[in-house]
């Protein structure tokens, strides 16, 4: 009897626990809950208010029946077709530094794709066939038909299937740290759905405001800081973005051995100091000698080197179309 009555004490005291750590298990549920919510109603609130604060830019043209926005500044004699990198939220104002830079020689032409700044989302699958495609209608529309494409990271994919695409047009491309379509470590499968939930339920807004102002030590006017927040907020995470990340696999794998024409003038600036890829310098050294008149400027800064070293991009790429307009004379 006496085993018996030990054995329910025994019993009682770990339904005891079991109910205590359920209640415990479901308080931090409820609060997680409840942060949440609290999180997602702060984020559409804040998104209703911050619609209006935006101010447009630049112009619009048809593109596939949809609005893409471009920026044209600058007189120059040459145009300059300016792409972004994967998700820069306002490529035109990220750009801002280094348009300045270029405008007093060059007519610049930046351009946001679709899902990108004010341009409109799509629902068309974001392979590079369908992006470069998209690009190249934006320039035909607005009457370019000869130009240098210059852009950032992502762009260096998308680049060799454009200037193969349409070699009559491009007279010579510059990557800004550029992504070579041979690079290691792009056949990562993303958390995609994990990214958008962070971004539709407000976590990613808290984040951000808790990590500070990224643009803080930049040249940018606060202005322009201002706005590239407020844009950020708008558009990151959205779905035509997380169908361009849901691709990227796909579309490195389809360029790995594509090469720029030999004929074609490349200049690459390439970060010198990549912890993460050791193999970043050589891998842009061997793109650069795909081409007879290739360049490669190794740089130390981050990533976005148009964000601190867009006066000296601009002076080596001055310099650099210098020299070919005098081996073209001679």
């Amino acid at each position: 009897m006496a085993k018996s009555a030990e054995t329910q004490q025994t019993g009682t005291k770990g339904r005891k626990k079991r109910h205590l750590w359920l209640k415990i298990i479901g308080g931090i549920i409820g609060v997680l809950v409840l942060f949440i919510g609290i999180t997602f109603v702060v984020n559409v609130i804040s998104k209703g208010i911050e619609k209006n604060k935006i101010e447009s830019y630049g112009q619009y043209v048809n593109v596939d029946g949809k609005k893409m926005n471009v920026l044209i500044e600058g007189s120059g004699e040459q145009t300059i077709v300016l792409l972004p990198g994967q998700g820069t939220a306002s490529p035109v104002l990220d750009f801002k530094l280094l348009i300045d830079q270029l405008t007093p020689n060059y007519k610049v032409v930046a351009i946001e794709p679709f899902g990108y700044g004010l341009s409109d989302g799509t629902d068309k699958e974001r392979t590079t066939e369908n992006i470069i495609s998209e690009i190249h209608e934006a320039v035909q529309q607005l009457g370019i038909d000869r130009y240098i494409l210059m852009g950032h990271s992502i762009t260096g994919l998308y680049a060799v299937s454009y200037v193969n695409a349409y070699p009559d047009e491009v007279q010579a491309f510059v990557g800004i740290d550029s992504s070579v379509p041979n690079q290691p470590g792009m056949d990562v499968k993303l958390p995609l759905k994990t990214m958008k939930f962070a971004q539709d339920s407000g976590v990613m807004r808290l984040i951000k405001k808790l990590s500070g102002d990224p643009f803080k030590s930049l040249d940018y006017d606060e202005h322009t800081k201002e706005q590239m927040n407020l844009i950020t907020n708008r558009v990151s995470s959205n779905s035509t973005l997380m169908n361009e990340l849901g691709h990227l696999g796909s579309n490195f794998k389809n360029a790995e051995n594509l090469t720029y024409p030999h004929d074609l003038p490349v200049l690459l600036f390439a970060v010198s100091n990549n912890e993460r890829n050791k193999q970043w310098i050589p891998l842009h050294e061997e793109q650069a000698k795909q081409s007879a008149q290739g360049k490669l400027i190794p740089m130390e800064g981050s990533h976005y080197l148009h964000h601190t070293k867009y006066k000296e991009i601009a002076g080596e790429f001055n310099e650099f179309m210098k020299q070919l307009q005098l081996k073209q004379a001679q």
